[in-house]
Order: C-alpha cells, then structure tokens, then sequence
C-alpha cells in the first residue's frame, strides 16, 4: 500500500478532485484545484458560503494535504440575493432558534454587503461555533467573520494534565506527538499530527478544558 508521504502533486489533485465530486453539497465542476508540495489551492465559484465551507473541509480529509488556500468566490443566483436587513433578521431568528447552545441575548449580528459579522461573549468554545454553524449557510451570506469572545466563569486548574489525559483517552489523537502549555487560561498546542482531523480534535480537546479562553493551535499535518 502506498503511504501518503509519497503521494506526488498530482496525485493529491486527483483525490481532491474526487473527494469533492463526492462530497453531496458540493458542485465539484465549478471549483479549481491547484497543487504544489502538499498545498492545495482551491478557486472558482460556488453559491453559498456553506459550499465553500464544505469544499474546504473536503480538501483537509484527503491524505497527502498539508495545507489550504481558499481563493473561493461566493456568486449568488439571483433568486439567492438578499438585502444585509433581511440577512440579519434571518440570523438573529436563526440564532434564537439555537438558544439550545447559544445562550439568548449573548450574540449580536451585524451584515454588510452580505458579509455577517458576529460579536458577544459566551462561556465556551462549543456555543461560539454553534452561533457561527446558525448563520453560515443563510441565503445571501458571503461569509462570517466570528468575533465573538470566550469567557468562562470557572476559574483554570490544573489545565494541561487535564488536557494531556484527554489526549491519552482519544483514539484520535497520538498524544506523544504534541506538547501542551497553558499560561492562565490561554493554551498553546505545538507537534506535528498525522491528519487534520486529528489537529481538529487536538483543538477541540483542549477548548473543553475547563476554564479555557483562548487556544493556539500550532500543530503542523505531517503526514507518516
């Protein structure tokens, strides 16, 4: 069996281009792909900012990937076109519906020129993705900047043995390749990771740790 690190360029074109033909909310005939040394660069057209989304997430799954570059442009149909006030009632109704994991009141949306801007303070990392997840694929929107901010209200003990011993339980995660260090309630992830999903769920670890505001996440794909 051939291992990813002797995929060539082209190779890894090839799979991205089938991964995305597979991918059901993607229309893989208008998107572009483009390879050198492991980094992917996607462009072309796409009718929402969810496709783009999906393209991108496509991409990271196939092996070989080391990075992405997203030169995709939203082009909406005109029956997609929406005003920024009709964007912005829409999300505000959207997020409300996601007071599941979205605390009320604690979002606010700004839209301009179809780009939706997302500001407030939650208590983790889950709700500020759940707030994003309620408004990237509207009609209309273009994109999402989230700045939304992590507050907890517990205060962060013992962070990293917690974190290292989510990494020691995950079948996901090869806890021996990456290092921990917290400073406060702020942690820094450096090593290298086989995939990105396993860089996804290293992340995604480390902002279930109690107390924990702010991640960086430094790990490099380096594929075995």
């Amino acid at each position: 069996m051939q291992t990813d690190t002797l995929k060539s360029d082209s190779e890894i074109k090839n799979d991205v281009l089938s991964e995305l033909k597979y991918e059901p909310t993607v229309k893989a005939t208008d998107i572009g792909v483009t390879v050198k040394e492991g980094t992917v660069t996607l462009t072309g057209f796409v009718t929402s900012y969810g496709e783009k989304r999906d393209a991108v997430k496509a991409t990271q799954r196939v092996g070989g990937v080391r990075a992405v570059a997203d030169d995709i442009k939203v082009k909406f149909p005109d029956a997609m076109k929406r005003t920024d006030g009709a964007i912005a009632a829409a999300a505000a109704d959207h997020l409300e519906w996601a007071s599941w994991s979205v605390p009320p009141r604690s979002v606010q949306v700004t839209v301009s020129d179809g780009w939706v801007t997302l500001e407030g303070q939650v208590e983790w990392q889950y709700q500020k993705e759940a707030a994003e997840t309620a408004v990237h694929r509207l009609s209309g929107v273009k994109g999402v900047f989230n700045s939304i901010l992590i507050k907890p209200k517990v205060d962060a003990t013992n962070v990293e043995a917690a974190i290292l011993a989510a990494f020691e339980r995950s079948a996901l995660v090869n806890a021996t390749g990456i290092d921990v260090a917290t400073s406060g309630n702020k942690v820094s992830l450096t090593g290298n990771v086989r995939n990105y999903a396993e860089r996804d769920e290293a992340a995604r670890i480390a902002w279930a740790a109690p107390g924990v505001f702010a991640v960086d996440n430094k790990l490099t794909v380096e594929w075995l």
